[in-house]
């Protein structure tokens, strides 16, 4: 059970980490102009101010089960519940798995909703401002959770379509070696203070 635990958590690393592909903190995504389609569909779905709905019973069994795999990444229960539900609300909205995202934030940002990458990527998954010229408008906050969360998941279950499956292939090789690696090395110290294995984080927290 534990060697199968680990695979687990090595699998859900390896893609998190293959979304993103070409250096974490945002190093994987490049200006290219869009086509009109394309542009307007990324627009709408950015554009959207839908939201998550807390009376939705398999939201709160969810954000309820994953609660205490993610508190120590936020100072109060009630926010950690808040952003695990908007997490999921944006992920599925995109067609993304939630672990999956909460796995590439954690990669990208390590939940620190101000952080700035080398390259400029801005937020907790680290999207480059050129983004909003693109596909925003004036005034769009990349450090606003929503915002962040929204782009994120858009951008990402949209050029990871784009991928081919050589660079795929070849992502998803390098960093299960990594995550194997850093399972061994950190991972057990960490799951063992909580009795239980996790999914997330394979490191200490941060916060902002």
């Amino acid at each position: 059970m534990p060697c199968r635990r680990r695979k687990a958590r090595a699998a859900v690393l390896a893609l998190a980490l293959a979304f993103a592909a070409g250096g974490a903190h945002g190093g994987a995504q490049k200006y290219e102009l869009l086509s009109a389609s394309v542009r307007t569909a990324l627009a709408q779905a950015v554009a959207d101010r839908g939201t998550f709905d807390m009376s939705d019973m398999e939201l709160r069994v969810w954000v309820r089960a994953m609660t205490p795999r993610a508190q120590g990444w936020f100072p109060e229960e009630d926010a950690a519940r808040r952003f695990l539900a908007l997490v999921r609300y944006e992920a599925l909205r995109a067609g993304l798995d939630p672990q999956l995202v909460l796995a590439v934030i954690q990669v990208e940002s390590r939940f620190r909703k101000y952080a700035v990458s080398r390259s400029g990527a801005r937020g907790l998954m680290q999207v480059m401002p050129f983004w909003v010229q693109q596909i925003g408008a004036p005034g769009q906050d990349l450090f606003q959770e929503r915002t962040n969360l929204r782009y994120g998941c858009t951008i990402r279950a949209t050029t990871s379509t784009r991928n081919t499956a050589t660079s795929r292939t070849r992502s998803a090789a390098t960093t299960a070696r990594w995550a194997r690696r850093t399972i061994r090395t950190g991972c057990s110290r960490h799951c063992a203070s909580a009795g239980r294995s996790r999914r997330f984080p394979l490191a200490e927290p941060r916060r902002a």
